[in-house]
């Protein structure tokens, strides 16, 4: 145990040292101002405790009997050290929980600023929160923006980064790393934040993905206009899942094993073919993808654009082209680092 208390006394900070021993101070003041009362006055080891107590919080009670000359020079003794002493803690504690606050804000910032090919999520309400688990789940570096501080404080609570601030201000999506990002996700309230979002976003990095949610479908246009690569209307979504569920519901239960359990080990994950891969120039059939990797590649989207569900074997993979596939977590990290990102 006292080996472990000399640790933490070398390891922890100068200013928590310091009031770690003006605590022991005060209390070996305490024990030092029972005794002197019990000498000097004849007091009783609670009476001297208690005198010694509204001496040192100045709260000004009565004196519990009538101090002598030595007594008194004794309080004054007692009262400079221990009042002295009190507020050094509260102004080593106070300069503590400061210094703190700033380190920890400084280590976000350092965080962030290492982050490269991320995610910016903007706003941090019951949607936000909502993905920033599943991000945080599936491994995705990302970083949180919100103008909101308890939204803010709550994704730190959640362990993920967090920077606060106005998203439709330059200077916080250049905090936030936007021209280093892959992608952002706007949740904000109002879909006239959101447009201004991807506008500033977009012109920050053209060549940014941004997914803006609305909640109208007239304001889609307008955010695929701002610069959204995709515009996903909540509402929408919602009605088309409980519709799933009452009229596919075997499908739909598919579905939620595929992409929400964490038991069933099997994913869909999108994988896209780099220049100088080993697939890169040879038909599906002879990649091998299945014997090899166990991944069924379901869809296949093309450099241009289009999508080629349930490929045929002769398709020719080029650089440029995405597979979606599905397969364990480990099975398509082998995929991708193997067959589809160069040697």
């Amino acid at each position: 145990m006292l080996s472990r208390l000399r640790q933490w006394f070398r390891r922890s900070d100068t200013g928590w040292r310091d009031v770690v021993l003006a605590a022991l101070f005060l209390l070996a003041l305490n024990v030092i101002g029972a005794v002197g009362y019990r000498l000097i006055e004849g007091l009783s080891w609670v009476d001297g405790a208690y005198m010694t107590f509204i001496t040192l919080t100045t709260i000004g009670f009565a004196e519990v009997t009538e101090l002598s000359a030595g007594g008194r020079i004794f309080t004054m003794l007692i009262a400079s050290f221990g009042i002295g002493a009190v507020a050094f803690i509260a102004t080593r504690t106070a300069q503590g929980m400061l210094n703190a606050k700033v380190l920890q804000a400084r280590r976000m910032t350092n965080r962030i600023n290492n982050l490269k090919s991320h995610y910016i999520l903007c706003g941090y309400g019951r949607l936000g929160r909502r993905i920033a688990l599943d991000l945080k789940r599936a491994g995705t570096p990302f970083v949180v923006v919100d103008i909101d501080e308890s939204k803010h404080n709550q994704a730190i609570a959640d362990g993920v980064l967090a920077l606060l601030g106005d998203a439709e201000r330059d200077a916080v999506l250049e905090k936030a790393g936007v021209a280093r990002a892959r992608g952002l996700i706007l949740t904000l309230p109002h879909d006239s934040a959101n447009v201004f979002v991807t506008l500033s976003a977009r012109e920050l990095n053209p060549s940014l993905f941004i997914v803006a949610r609305t909640d109208t479908r007239s304001n889609r246009r307008k955010l695929e206009r701002a610069g959204a690569s995709k515009v996903v209307a909540a509402n929408e979504i919602g009605a088309d899942r409980m519709a799933s569920v009452i009229l596919r519901p075997s499908v739909s239960r598919f579905v939620d094993e595929v992409l929400q359990s964490h038991s069933f080990d099997l994913n869909l994950d999108e994988v896209k073919i780099e220049a100088g891969a080993r697939v890169a120039g040879k038909s599906l059939r002879n990649s091998n993808l299945r014997m090899e990797f166990d991944a069924m590649v379901v869809a296949i989207v093309l450099e241009n654009g289009r999508m080629e569900f349930n490929p045929p074997a002769d398709l020719l993979l080029n650089a440029g082209d995405t597979l979606i596939v599905m397969g364990t977590t480990t099975m398509i990290n082998r995929l991708r680092t193997e067959a589809c990102e160069p040697a």
